[in-house]
């Protein structure tokens, strides 16, 4: 439910963008302006603005196929009300969190841009994994399903080629660390949670 939630928001604001009603360019992501004149909001504002219907397209529908596993795994592990709570934490802050090193490595350039929920739908993505490494995964031009665990080195060593490459204008480092934060933070809770901190 809250996964449909997060999808009919985004889907709004990207919308609102497309169309002009909103100006999608005070929400970007833009280093400079962030790290320079401290628009910190833009930190959150850019998972909600899209490039485009293709790229809003497959970013809603990969949330909405994992989102919905990481969910039931949290409100099993931690009951309905915190789970859900942890599960929009883990969402929200994975937007910023996946834009980090991008924003310390492109704080002086100012036409460095990004927008879409790629960084927090790849952290869905590998919470999913992390609770379920054997399941199936598609991939583009490949009809069998991958296992996660095969995928998910795979996915991480793609991320950290491309990003090193930086030959396309993919925000393939905000894949990498969303992937990263979202192996990373369903443990941590369960580290805090078994000690009671």
């Amino acid at each position: 439910m809250i996964t449909v939630i997060l999808i009919a928001i985004t889907c709004l604001v990207s919308i609102l963008c497309f169309t002009g009603t909103l100006n999608g360019n005070k929400l970007l992501f833009n280093a400079y302006s962030v790290w320079h004149r401290k628009e910190w909001y833009r930190m959150l504002t850019y998972g909600l603005v899209h490039g485009g219907w293709g790229h809003l397209f497959f970013n809603m529908l990969t949330l909405y196929f994992f989102g919905s596993v990481v969910e039931q795994y949290f409100a099993l592990a931690f009951g309905d009300t915190l789970g859900i709570v942890l599960y929009v934490v883990l969402y929200v802050s994975a937007i910023a969190v996946s834009s980090l090193w991008d924003l310390i490595k492109f704080r002086n350039n100012w036409n460095y841009n990004a927008v879409g929920a790629s960084g927090a739908v790849s952290a869905i993505l590998f919470a999913s994994i992390l609770f379920e490494p054997k399941m199936g995964i598609y991939i583009y031009l490949i009809p069998i399903p991958v296992p996660g665990y095969i995928f998910a080195p795979l996915y991480l060593l793609y991320c950290w080629y491309m990003a090193k490459r930086n030959m396309d204008n993919i925000g393939h480092s905000a894949h990498f660390w969303g992937a990263v934060y979202g192996l990373a933070f369903p443990l941590i809770c369960g580290i805090i949670d078994k000690n009671g901190w």
